[in-house]
């Protein structure tokens, strides 16, 4: 394991006995710190996404007392820095609006703070990989600590989670299956507690994958929200920082290398995770460097079999991975797929925490010549209709659909699809292709729309699965033939802008195809008519994000965010004049 030595950030600060360093120390004796108190020990910040408007955040305040504890018991130092929360259910118009907004706030937060490290506390979908873009820019030694999986709810109609169980309740009443009284009481049960979706969902696949990475504490991201272990995952992470923070610590440039993102990408083919992970890895490698595209998500899929039974991959939650072992567990069960000589902030190579297979459990997490699905549970597609890329999650979809051709019908906005979806003059079939566009990142800052409901009069005859299209995301909870993030999108003038219904669409899930089959002079001649949208935002932080994010095959973060920048601060903004004196 590689490091090289540091001098502490910290110390531009506190250490000098001059009048930058006495204004810096007595800011902070309201605390109740004392000049004695400072000299070298760690300085570490707390940075926390609590807020009671986000139910999956709400044990961070009490996670974020045992860190502090754990950073006492180490010799360090800490501040909690409160972030901005983003409430998946709640924020409108898509939390994913703001996570570049989180990932800003995060990184100029350590930077203008005197930190020698961070742990990085989240649980809702877009706060860990906002946060940590932002701690990987700012490049301090960082831990993730989780909220944890919810709690999901024993019924008599079986133990339910909070994603899944819900889309499938959707499908039910559709189809007429179930009724009011079952919606009244479905509402009162399938929220229980805090913490995050217990299915493999974007958080729960974001928390899997930090573990892959190195930057999560090892068998940390499962841990039921409510239970006290992960109260000591917190105080141990808090002992953990403030090893990190010492000379020798690790960096996000040090464990987020190519060997480590083939790990993430590894493990959330293995666990049939969610979709939404593609761009968080996109837009996090592109921040420390590393050439990570489309394709090798597709590579990586194809050789790693689906060995995690999972919702919605598979049957079980969150709870029971945690049973089984954990993240450990499956990437113990991945062997030589998973590269084990990669840096983890625990200060060893992840080959060193692993060890051997220590579980007998091989029902949830199955042994890589049994398992659930051979692979490849994410599919890159490419061709006329998304030339720089679309995903399929084909681990949660009907591989009947996957040799596919069939008539468009363009939807142009969700509220369309709303009005419209269910009338039956719009002579929607089984064989239709339901695309829906302008929702990419630039068109509606890319919603979870992607799962296009079903016709009603289709759901009531059977049909429970149809080829949907758009430039939007999915929920990580969610399931169906839906192909995501088509690039470039139709806002900007990509080829499902030039859609029109009744034109055949063709999917090809084994030649990894998706093709528009018109003429190429009439896509010239459509391409010569089109114009685009006027509906733009021109102000405020929405107008920012409209001219500067990147495409969804980049992982929609900003271009100027691109890349890591030199970390050191000139000496002459620590001793220059300070405040009015």
């Amino acid at each position: 394991m590689t490091t090289r030595p540091r001098n502490p950030r910290s110390r531009h600060w506190f250490d000098a006995q001059d009048l930058p360093g006495f204004v810096h120390r007595s800011t902070l004796t309201p605390t109740g710190l004392h000049r004695r108190d400072f000299g070298g020990r760690p300085v570490i910040g707390i940075v926390s996404t609590w807020s009671d408007i986000n139910p999956c955040n709400l044990n961070l305040r009490y996670l974020a007392k045992e860190v502090r504890q754990g950073v006492q018991e180490g010799g360090g130092i800490a501040f909690e820095l409160p972030a901005m929360s983003l409430s998946e259910n709640l924020i409108k118009p898509t939390s994913f609006l703001f996570r570049n907004l989180l990932a800003m706030e995060a990184e100029e937060m350590i930077r203008g703070y005197p930190l020698d490290g961070v742990v990085l506390l989240g649980g809702c979908d877009k706060t860990i990989p906002g946060l940590l873009m932002g701690a990987a820019s700012a490049n301090v030694p960082t831990i993730v600590v989780t909220s944890g999986p919810s709690i999901p709810r024993d019924t008599p109609q079986g133990v339910q989670g909070t994603g899944t169980t819900v889309w499938r309740f959707v499908d039910n009443l559709r189809s007429g299956a179930a009724g009011s009284d079952d919606f009244v009481r479905f509402e009162d049960e399938i929220m229980t507690t805090a913490g995050h979706c217990s299915e493999m969902g974007t958080a729960s696949s974001v928390a899997a994958v930090c573990e892959a990475l190195g930057v999560a504490l090892l068998g940390s991201t499962m841990i039921p929200a409510p239970d006290g272990r992960r109260a000591q995952v917190a105080r141990q992470a808090g002992r953990r920082i403030v090893e990190a923070a010492g000379q020798n610590g690790m960096r996000p440039s040090d464990i987020l290398t190519k060997a480590a993102f083939d790990n993430a990408i590894t493990t959330l083919c293995a666990l049939g995770g969610s979709t939404n992970v593609i761009l968080h890895l996109l837009a996090l490698a592109g921040r420390v460097g590393v050439d990570l595209t489309l394709d090798r998500f597709d590579a990586i899929a194809r050789q790693t079999p689906l060995i995690g039974d999972i919702q919605p991959s598979g049957v079980h939650l969150t709870s029971r991975l945690y049973s089984a072992g954990g993240i450990p567990t499956v990437l113990r069960r991945l062997g030589d797929l998973i590269d084990r000589g990669c840096n983890t902030i625990e200060g060893v190579e992840l080959g060193d925490l692993l060890g051997g297979d220590r579980t007998e459990d091989t029902d949830v997490v199955r042994p890589l010549d049994r398992p659930i699905k051979p692979g490849p549970g994410l599919a890159v597609l490419r061709g006329s209709l998304a030339p720089c890329g679309a995903v399929l999650k084909a681990s949660a979809a009907d591989g009947a659909l996957f040799s596919h051709r069939g008539p468009a019908y363009v939807f142009e906005s969700v509220q369309e699809i709303s009005d419209r979806i269910d009338d039956p003059a719009l002579a929607i079939t089984p064989n239709t292709v339901l695309v829906l566009r302008g929702v990419g990142p630039v068109g509606a800052m890319m919603p979870e729309w992607g799962m296009l409901p079903i016709p009603k009069y289709l759901m009531e005859q059977g049909i429970r699965d149809m080829v949907r299209v758009s430039d939007a995301r999915m929920s990580g909870t969610a399931y169906g033939t839906a192909v995501l993030h088509a690039a470039p999108e139709a806002a900007i003038g990509g080829p499902l802008a030039l859609v029109e219904t009744g034109d055949i669409i063709e999917l090809n899930v084994d030649e990894r195809r998706l093709d528009l089959l018109v003429e190429e002079d009439e896509m010239a001649r459509r391409r010569a008519a089109w114009m685009p949208s006027s509906q733009r935002f021109t102000r405020g932080y929405r107008a920012l994000y409209g001219r500067h994010v990147l495409q969804a095959d980049r992982g929609c973060d900003f271009d100027f965010l691109v890349g890591l920048d030199d970390d050191t601060m000139p000496e002459g903004l620590f001793r220059g004049w300070v405040g009015g004196w």
